[in-house]
């Protein structure tokens, strides 16, 4: 019985030491492979026999120890380390590293999810973000605005060269001085055509049909359907954007021709404003327009500018009647809408109003970029102190209109004054020096930042979201399922994946551009293979010797 029983003995530990070298085996053949977590093995002792059970000790006699024999050993368990590997700096933007308990969470061709450590990732063709075997990264999208979108995981995308973006200008800010010194503006350019008839060859009024309008004795000068097109209109010496007035088939009057003129000119004849500007018809059948005051807004209107069905040069003929006056500044710049369309406008800034302590300017805005007609696009006042200090603006905006162009409409623009001053006593000037809006760009670059949040570069100099990493934890990582392609599953001791984002519950932040090795310490790997080398050979002798014994007891039994 004891030599058959030290067979198997020895046999376990044939058995226990080849299972070990296997599982050294298979840390060393990973000792390259990206984010592998090595393994060791643990014994356990398998029966023993009992010889003797042992006593208790009484009144004259000393209790004795147990008397047993160990029957072997036996596997107790694999045990998957999940200790930290080295980090690699690659350089590759899209390897990414896990530096803490997290794993990256992978969506398979079946829709199931699972995990792994390895980040050596690579963009498919379209742009979502996946591993070497084709599973696709899983994260937050964004929405429109580029705001991440929390709740149910999605594929990441980084569709370069495809994915435009712009932003709309909220705000813009103007810088300059202006001269709180100079002539206080109190009229505008008033410009008069030339005498006009209507059909019974009387002074035109706003209500003569326009069809019937015609010069004294002479015929008139429009048929319905007509296009007007102004080209050649002035305001304080810049052109004023081309526009065209169709003359409709019934009811077209002189009045709708002076509201759409008012509109072309940019003329501001809100509430409050200093002056008279406005459109009218004289007593004696002269059209009239009259402008906004300060020298910048000043009108004028060239020989030969309204043109029928773009031939017919109509004799209208406009004289300046009075110059507009007033201390001003002008600028113009560009603002963008939400799709990144770039949208001129015009800033005139015109001296409004001096005390003895303080003094009022008025801003007039203009756009031909404006969808409606009325290229005025706002004015406000602002205030400045005895010493030229900024002191208030209570109206500072302005609105650009975009019915029709498929970006968010109206486009409100808040204008930053407090960085104008009204110090100098020369002239007047002021620049746009900021505005927050951006041109359509194309995604050209990304980095992923340590909490997983993937920004974007555009080629209009934008930087966006476009999406965060998720990381999954578990209560057990040693209980995950290992299978190929370095990927785990949730086991049944696991416990359930908790996802999550980096820098949150213990995840670990995301390193971008480099990878974890295995953790594999090679050195340590060697010692093993030499000691379960040996314990094999020991292990081995015992079997070789209960076999002599055994053979010395069969020869015993010959003689």
């Amino acid at each position: 019985m004891g030599l058959t029983s030290a067979l198997y003995t020895g046999l376990s530990g044939l058995n226990s030491s080849q299972f070990r070298l296997d599982v050294i085996g298979d840390n060393i053949a990973n000792i390259n492979t990206v984010g592998f977590k090595g393994s060791r093995t643990l014994f356990q002792t398998q029966f023993s026999r009992t010889i003797s059970g042992g006593t208790k000790p009484g009144e004259g006699q000393g209790g004795t120890n147990p008397m047993q024999i160990g029957l072997g050993s036996a596997i107790g368990a694999v045990q998957r380390s999940f200790l930290p590997g080295s980090v690699e700096t690659t350089g590759v933007p899209s390897d990414l590293a896990v530096e803490g308990e997290g794993f990256f969470v992978l969506r398979t061709p079946e829709n199931e999810n699972v995990y792994t450590r390895d980040g050596a990732f690579s963009l498919s063709a379209d742009g979502r973000l996946l591993t070497q075997d084709g599973f696709f990264v899983q994260g937050y999208a964004v929405n429109s605005n580029f705001e991440l979108l929390p709740g149910a995981l999605t594929d990441l995308a980084i569709p370069l060269g495809t994915l435009t973006t712009a932003r709309a200008t909220s705000t813009a800010r103007l810088d300059g001085t202006l001269n709180s010194s100079g002539v206080v503006a109190t009229q505008g350019t008033i410009l008069r055509s030339q005498i006009l008839h209507d059909a019974a060859d009387l002074p035109i009024t706003a209500a003569t049909a326009l069809t019937d309008v015609k010069e004294p004795a002479g015929v008139p000068l429009l048929a319905n359907g007509d296009v007007i097109t102004v080209n050649g209109v002035k305001r304080g010496g810049r052109d004023v954007p081309t526009a065209e007035f169709i003359v409709g088939t019934t009811g077209t009057t002189v009045g709708d021709f002076l509201n759409w003129m008012d509109e072309v000119m940019g003329i501001d004849t809100t509430a409050g404003v200093a002056g008279t500007p406005g459109v009218s018809v004289t007593a004696d059948g002269r059209l009239e327009f009259s402008g906004n005051v300060g020298t910048q807004n000043a009108l004028s209107i060239q020989a030969g500018t309204l043109t029928s069905n773009g031939a017919t040069q109509l004799p209208f003929s406009f004289t300046e009647a009075q110059a507009a006056n007033g201390e001003s500044a002008h600028t113009s710049f560009i603002l963008y809408d939400s799709l990144g369309t770039p949208l001129r406008v015009n800033v005139t800034m015109v001296l409004e109003q001096r005390t003895t302590g303080s003094s009022t300017w008025r801003f007039y805005a203009t756009s031909g970029d404006d969808s409606d007609l009325d290229f005025s696009v706002g004015t406000g006042t602002l205030n400045f102190n005895a010493n030229g200090q900024f002191v208030s603006a209570p109206e500072n905006g302005i609105v650009i209109n975009r019915v029709g162009t498929g970006a968010n409409d109206p486009l409100p623009v808040s204008l930053d004054l407090t960085r104008l001053n009204g110090l100098t006593s020369g002239a007047s000037g002021m620049v746009m020096s900021f505005q927050d809006g951006f041109s359509s760009g194309t995604l050209v670059d990304y980095s992923v930042g340590q909490d997983g949040i993937i920004t974007g570069t555009f080629t209009n100099g934008l930087n966006q979201t476009i999406g965060q990493i998720a990381l999954a934890t578990f209560a057990n990582p040693a209980g995950l399922l290992a299978r190929a392609n370095n990927i785990y599953f949730v086991g049944p001791n696991s416990g359930d994946a908790r996802i999550t984002t980096p820098l949150t519950l213990g995840a670990g932040k995301v390193s971008a551009g480099t990878l974890e090795l295995s953790n594999v310490d090679l050195s340590r790997e060697f010692i093993n293979l030499i000691t379960s080398s040996t314990a094999f050979s020991a292990a081995s002798r015992v079997i070789t010797t209960s076999d002599q014994l055994l053979q010395e007891l069969l020869l015993i039994a010959r003689r």
